[in-house]
Order: C-alpha cells, then structure tokens, then sequence
C-alpha cells in the first residue's frame, strides 16, 4: 500500500459470510470444536430470556457471521464429500454464504463464518465495491473485478513466494484491521458449486483474499499474521470528533 488514504478506502471492507443445520454439520460443530475459548458464562437479559423462550436460537448455516471467541472459527474445517455436493444441505450451505457475503458488501467467505465447519470459501470482487476505490489505491492494491468463484476442498499452492504487506479486515473480528504479509500469487484448485474440478491462478488482490479465506478453513485469522503495531480500529477517527 502506498498511502494512508488507500488504506482508509480498503479498511472497511471485509474479507468475510435455512434456520435448520444438517445433522452432518452439527456433529462436526461439536466433535470438532467442543473447546471453549471463554469462561462460558452468558448472562442475558431478561427480555432475550424471554425471546429465546418463545423462538429458539438460530443454527448454522447462520445468516450472520460468527465472531472471534466462536470455537468454529479456530477448528481445521473437514473434507466436503464430493457426492454431497449437489445435495440440498450443501447447496443450502452455499446460498446462505452468498446472500450473506453480499448483503455485508465482503469480498470473501468462508463457511466456518457461517457456523459451518467444512472446507468451503468464495470470494466476489463486483463493480461497485471496485469503482468506490480510488484508482490509485487500485493500482497500489493489486484490485481487478471478479465474477463469483466457489471453491470447496480448495489446495493452494504458492507461485511467488515473495510477500507483500497490506491492510486486511475481516466480519469475524469486526470493526478493526491490521497490515498481513501475504504471498503475491497463488493457484486455487478444488471442486465448484457443481462437483467440477476447477483451478485458478490469482496475484494482487484476489491472492491475498485467497489466502486469507484459505487460513479460515485451517482455524487461522488473520490476527495471527498480523504486524500488531498495525492493528487498529477501523472507526478511530470518530472517537476523536
């Protein structure tokens, strides 16, 4: 990045992501990630009490993006059975992620965000998230338009290893950002939306929302990759007006 203001234009988009899970899915959540990263202890008020007692909580797939604490998000994501990939509770999986990441204006998900702990991601680069950055920051950046790509049991393998430092945000820590070294280009190769094998070559800015949704299926955020000088709150202008 070669100025603050483009870090200020990129740091508030995020990489990011049918009330009733899979079985499958369910199972996963508690084998796979039945350690606490808290105390435990909820206290509530007693107007949620009362809502909780009239409609039960949501289950994954969520329609919000779980956030940091959540156990789901520091889980190795499982294998997606490439025969149940057609199947209504994938596709389910899937739709839910997209309406998800699109109604937040994210350029990435990956389904432990949703609650779903298997190894599935997508990235989107519209043109109107692309038009609102400057052209400047745009160069600096790396930024192209990209289609919607879904990769599920996606492999990456690194084609510069050369790094590159820059500003990151993410829904599951939300509200703050961090430089985060990443690799200048990467290949993606897994299966699509219907079963295809598919692989893609990306450099600039979609490697680096490659890598980042990558790192959430292996239970890393970008926090553990961060240079923590640079960690910040996104809206700590406001704080001094």
């Amino acid at each position: 990045m070669t100025s603050s203001a483009a870090l200020l234009a990129w740091s508030r988009f995020g990489f990011c992501a049918s009330r009733t899970a899979s079985s499958s899915c369910r199972v996963l959540v508690r084998s796979a990630c039945s350690r606490s990263w808290s105390s435990g202890v909820k206290v509530r008020s007693y107007l949620q009490y009362v809502k909780r007692k009239l409609r039960p909580p949501p289950t994954p797939p969520y329609s919000h993006v779980c956030q940091v604490g959540d156990p789901v998000l520091r889980c190795r994501a499982a294998g997606v059975d490439p025969a149940a990939i057609a199947g209504p509770e994938i596709q389910r999986v899937l739709v839910t992620m997209v309406t998800v990441m699109r109604r937040l204006q994210c350029v990435g998900l990956s389904a432990p965000q949703v609650g779903v702990p298997l190894r599935i991601l997508m990235l989107e680069y519209p043109w109107n998230l692309f038009e609102a950055v400057p052209p400047a920051a745009r160069r600096a950046l790396g930024l192209s338009i990209q289609p919607l790509r879904i990769f599920l049991n996606p492999e990456l393998r690194v084609l510069d290893s050369s790094t590159v430092l820059s500003q990151e945000a993410c829904e599951s820590v939300s509200g703050f950002s961090a430089a985060v070294p990443r690799f200048r280009s990467v290949e993606v190769s897994g299966l699509n939306e219907k079963g295809q094998e598919v692989t893609w070559q990306a450099s600039g800015w979609p490697a680096r929302i490659l890598q980042h949704e990558m790192d959430h299926l292996d239970g890393v955020l970008y926090l553990d990759r961060m240079d923590s000088r640079t960690f910040v709150n996104i809206n700590w202008q406001e704080h001094n007006e």
